[in-house]
């Protein structure tokens, strides 16, 4: 089968689309931190903790520090005493959402195959 010109460049663009999302939500934690503040709006920094089991406090500030450089999470600092720091998803960040929910949908779905439950 020959491939079209037109087909192939498509599928290119398709494939470097996939390949710069994968750069911004590359790793272990991003995803993971993108749905526990999906699913509370606005999260703080030790919420996130004890919601992401295995995550240190140095990989979670990294990752957030990665995920605000790329304008998926705002990062505000309230004036408390102690100093609270929130962090919420971006305008662009909640476009995520949808992946998020096909991400759940599909791994409650995997789990059921695999062991039946």
């Amino acid at each position: 089968m020959e491939c079209i010109p037109q087909q192939f460049e498509e599928n290119k663009r398709a494939m470097r689309a996939i390949q710069d999302s994968m750069d911004v939500l590359n790793g272990k934690w991003k995803i993971i931190i993108i749905s526990s503040i999906c699913c509370y709006s606005k999260r703080r920094f030790s919420d996130m903790l004890t919601d992401i089991p295995g995550i240190s406090n140095k990989m979670l500030s990294k990752e957030l520090k990665e995920l605000e450089i790329n304008q998926l999470v705002i990062r505000t600092v309230l004036d408390t005493q102690p100093i609270t720091v929130q962090y919420e998803l971006t305008e662009h960040g909640k476009t995520l959402k949808t992946i998020i929910d096909t991400l759940t949908e599909w791994g409650l779905a995997h789990h059921r195959n695999i062991f039946g439950k």
